[in-house]
């Protein structure tokens, strides 16, 4: 089993701090809003393993730094991290990480809790997969990176969004670059409490302490339980989703490159 002092420190786009087993994990990029890279795409990889290693950890709260959770946002002209030509080798890379990425979290075996900062436009699965999810009322919700930045829905949202909007629902929101509001996301099931953003982490903390209250196992195993079904879908579904993203993206990468 990992202790706290062998990881907390170790992230350049991950702060940590655990008070009476509640273990805040807070995103950042230079102390601000996360932008995201393959920098973070890989932190959240081992993090999430990491985390799920230390036996001391006994709720989760997931967050992030200032007025957004995560972006830049992209769209049809913008530019994606596969910018060029993308090897087999290059692409495993991304391969590996993004696979292993949402199962480290649905494998920590105790409650996590979102609380959701402000805008989520880039890897909103990340904290949607969370078993408690607070948002405050200035966020919003947006895949801006796969189909609308260029890229096929392969990296795991082509199963979370579709599990939890509905199937129709979710495919419109992965292929339109839809992006909805706090409102719209609790009206179709993304989120449960919407809140003022300087009430936000206050009650997430209020949460963790009312589940730290139960017995260890009875959080361990309903975390177990509510995560199975998920479990099996991304073990199914997410590896083969990758790699179509990354044939689409070799193809379109050297289209680009000979226009």
């Amino acid at each position: 089993m990992l202790k706290l002092e062998e990881y907390a420190n170790k992230y350049q786009t991950i702060q940590m701090k655990r008070t009476d087993g509640i273990l805040e994990v807070k995103l950042h990029t230079n102390g601000g809003p996360l932008h995201w890279s393959l920098l973070p795409h890989g932190e959240l990889t081992r993090a999430f393993h990491e985390i799920g290693q230390d036996y001391e950890n006994e709720v989760i709260i997931l967050t992030g730094t200032g007025e957004a959770f995560s972006g830049p946002a992209l769209g049809p002209n913008g530019h994606n991290h596969v910018s060029h030509p993308v090897t087999a080798m290059e692409w495993d890379k991304i391969y590996f990480e993004g696979k292993h990425l949402l199962l480290n979290l649905l494998n920590i075996e105790v409650p996590i809790i979102a609380a959701i900062n402000g805008p989520t436009l880039r890897h909103a699965e990340i904290p949607l997969l969370s078993d408690i999810v607070l948002a405050a009322d200035t966020a919003t919700f947006q895949d801006s990176a796969h189909f609308w930045g260029g890229l096929v829905p392969g990296d795991g949202v082509h199963v979370v969004f579709p599990h939890l909007m509905g199937t129709n629902r979710g495919r419109y929101f992965l292929l339109t670059g839809q992006t909805i509001n706090a409102q719209e996301a609790k009206d179709v099931g993304l989120i449960s409490e919407i809140l003022p953003l300087e009430n936000l982490l206050p009650r997430a903390w209020e949460l963790a302490r009312y589940l730290k209250m139960r017995s260890p196992l009875l959080r361990r195993y309903s975390r177990v339980l509510a995560t199975q079904e998920l479990k099996k879908k991304i073990l199914d579904l997410h590896g083969y989703g990758l790699a179509l993203e990354g044939l689409a993206a070799t193809h379109n990468s050297n289209e680009t490159l000979n226009k």
